[in-house]
C-alpha cells in the first residue's frame, strides 16, 4: 500500500501554490472593491472554501495527470522530469483510481458545501456554478485521461487560461461580492497567463518525450523557438493586464511598485533562454513561486 508520503510526492505540492494562487487574487480584488460586508457568510470563509475546492482540483488533475500518461506511455524512461508514483511502481493501478475517486468526491464535498451553504446564492446562481463545478471535475481528469484527452491536442494551454484564471479569480470575486465586474477578467487573465507559464515550462521540458510518445502539447505543435517567444508574451501580458485594471480603477500610484517584481521575471527568461529543455525543471518550480509572490504583493498594494 502506497505510504502517505508517496501520495504527497504524486499531489506534487509545488503546482498546488500556483491554484491557490488565483483564488487568493481574486480574494483580494474582492476585499478591495467590496470592503464592507455583504449579506451572507463572511467573505473570508467563502474564500476559504473556494481555496479548499481549488486545492482539490489541482491534486485531482495532477493524479489524472499521472494516471493517463503512464497509461498512455508517455511516463517512460526517457521522460526528462521527474520520476511520477506510477511510473516508479510507488503507487499501483488499483490505489491510483481509488485515490482519484477519493480526490474527485472531496472536490464535489467541499463545492457543494461553499455553492450550497456558505456562498449564499440564489438558485440560478447554484446551477451555474454547479455547472462550473461538474466542468472544472471533468477538466481536471480528461487532461490525460479518455480516448480522447485534450492535453494530448495541444488544448491544455486554454483549458488552464479558462480554469486556473478565469474560473479561479473571477469566480472567487464574485462568491464573494456578490456582483459582477468585468473588468476583473484582466487581473484573471493575468493569472490565466501565469499559470500557462507554467505548463509551457513543463511543455517545453518534455517536448522530446511528448512529441515520441504522440502528446501533441502546444509546444510540439509550434516548436522550442516559437514556445520562448510565447513565454515571454505570457509574462508580459501578465504585467500589461494587471497595470491597465490598476488604471481602470485610478489605483494609488505605489500600487504600481508590483512593477519591481518583474526583474525575478525577466532574470528567469534570461536564464531559460539559456537553458537546455532538460534542464528546466527548477524553472517550474520558480515560476510558480514568482507568480505566488506576484499576486501577493500585488493584492496588499492594492487594498492598502
Amino acid at each position: 500500500m502506497a505510504k502517505l508520503q508517496t501520495w504527497i510526492k504524486a499531489a506534487r505540492p509545488r503546482t498546488v501554490l500556483l491554484s491557490f494562487s488565483g483564488v487568493l487574487l481574486g480574494g483580494f480584488l474582492a476585499i478591495n472593491q467590496v470592503p464592507e460586508p455583504v449579506e451572507g457568510p463572511a467573505p473570508w470563509l467563502v474564500i476559504l472554501f473556494c481555496a479548499l475546492t481549488a486545492v482539490l482540483l489541482q491534486i485531482l488533475s495532477n493524479l489524472a495527470n499521472d494516471y493517463g500518461d503512464f497509461k498512455k506511455g508517455t511516463d517512460n524512461l526517457k521522460r526528462v522530469g521527474p520520476q511520477r508514483e506510477m511510473q516508479s511502481g510507488a503507487i499501483t493501478e488499483k490505489e491510483m483510481k481509488r485515490g482519484l475517486s477519493v480526490t474527485a468526491g472531496l472536490c464535489l464535498v467541499f463545492g457543494a458545501l461553499l455553492i450550497f451553504i456558505f456562498a449564499n446564492l440564489t438558485w440560478q446562481e447554484q446551477s451555474v456554478f454547479v455547472a462550473l463545478g461538474i466542468a472544472a471535475v471533468l477538466a481536471a481528469l480528461l487532461y490525460t485521461l479518455g480516448k480522447r484527452p485534450y492535453g494530448y491536442r495541444g488544448l491544455g494551454d486554454l483549458f488552464c487560461f479558462l480554469f486556473f484564471g478565469w474560473a479561479a479569480v473571477a469566480g472567487t470575486f464574485y462568491l464573494a461580492t456578490k456582483s459582477l465586474d468585468f473588468s476583473v477578467l484582466l487581473p484573471a487573465s493575468a493569472m490565466g497567463f501565469l499559470s500557462n507559464a507554467v505548463l509551457n515550462i513543463n511543455n517545453m521540458r518534455d517536448h522530446e518525450n511528448d512529441r515520441a510518445s504522440g502528446k501533441n502539447s502546444l509546444v510540439v505543435k509550434m516548436g522550442l523557438k516559437k514556445a520562448f517567444v510565447y513565454h515571454c508574451l505570457l509574462i508580459g501580458g501578465a504585467f500589461v493586464c494587471l497595470t491597465v485594471y490598476l488604471a481602470l480603477h485610478h489605483a494609488a500610484w505605489y500600487s504600481y511598485l508590483f512593477w519591481l517584481l518583474s526583474v525575478l521575471f525577466v532574470k528567469d527568461l534570461i536564464a531559460i533562454k539559456k537553458t537546455t529543455p532538460e534542464l528546466l525543471d527548477p524553472f517550474l518550480g520558480r515560476q510558480v513561486k514568482h507568480s505566488f509572490l506576484l499576486v501577493v504583493v500585488y493584492g496588499l498594494l492594492l487594498i492598502v
